[in-house]
């Protein structure tokens, strides 16, 4: 999945009125899905590689998705678009999809949702370079918090104080999920109001440690409990401050 950066301006009374009982069975079910993908990377690479598992796991996606376009049959993308579905399938299905594999060889599901959760700062800071976005001091903070937060799980995963490996490949997964984001910006455009729920992906960490701990007996350790913390409020930092400056510009 590919996180938005740029949440639009979001006040309490919209989350609140656009929950009815649909939507929220569907965000439930969606951030369980999406949680479970840590755990199963794990479980899975018991039996298969980094590379073979992501085309298992894309070739099982295919499906439905094949299914969705023969049914509804949207129109076609125009030419001048097409570069950047090719980016999506090198960036997003290749890259990240094997650096995530490769990076859960070491590193528990928890821990790895946490550091893939920091792409929406990892995009920021994108957004600064291509698309002249601008970045406070309150921003800043918030990143630096996020990444001292990864510093901590690599830490808390290579054991006896080295750093991990597996934390930087994940960090690597989060980068080419951002540059995706990127460069699909403008195809999503028209998705926008779907970006109110974003917040509530903050869950999407715990529940994974939680799934990593009941389904493959996962017992996080206490730096990586810390730098999960510190990684995931330095989001919420850097989201709300970004909220902040939307509402002050309008």
């Amino acid at each position: 999945m590919s996180a938005v950066s740029t949440t639009p301006d979001l006040r309490p009374h919209d989350i609140h009125q656009g929950l009815d009982r649909k939507t929220a069975l569907a965000l439930s079910a969606t951030i369980l899905i999406w949680a479970s993908a840590f755990p199963a990377i794990r479980a899975g690479l018991a039996g298969f590689g980094p590379v073979e598992l992501g085309a298992a796991r894309f070739a099982v996606a295919a499906l439905p998705a094949a299914l969705f376009l023969l049914i509804a049959r949207p129109p076609l993308p125009a030419r001048r678009e097409l570069w950047r579905f090719l980016a999506g399938a090198l960036f997003f299905v290749a890259l990240y999809t094997v650096l995530l594999n490769l990076g859960e060889q070491t590193v528990s599901a928890g821990p790895a949702s946490f550091i893939i959760n920091v792409n929406p700062i990892i995009t920021a800071l994108l957004a600064i370079l291509f698309l002249k976005e601008s970045f406070g001091r309150t921003q800043w903070l918030g990143t630096a918090l996020s990444f001292a937060g990864i510093g901590l799980i690599a830490l808390g995963e290579g054991g006896r104080m080295r750093i991990d490996a597996g934390a930087l490949l994940i960090l690597g997964s989060a980068f080419c999920n951002s540059i995706t984001t990127i460069l699909q910006k403008p195809l999503l455009a028209r998705h926008k109001p779907a970006a109110r729920t974003a917040n509530f992906f903050y869950c999407v960490p715990p529940v994974a440690s939680l799934m990593g701990y009941l389904w493959l007996g996962e017992v996080p350790t206490a730096l990586g409990v810390l730098g999960g913390l510190l990684a995931l409020g330095g989001v919420a930092i850097v989201n709300l401050s970004r909220k902040r400056l939307s509402r002050r510009r309008r």
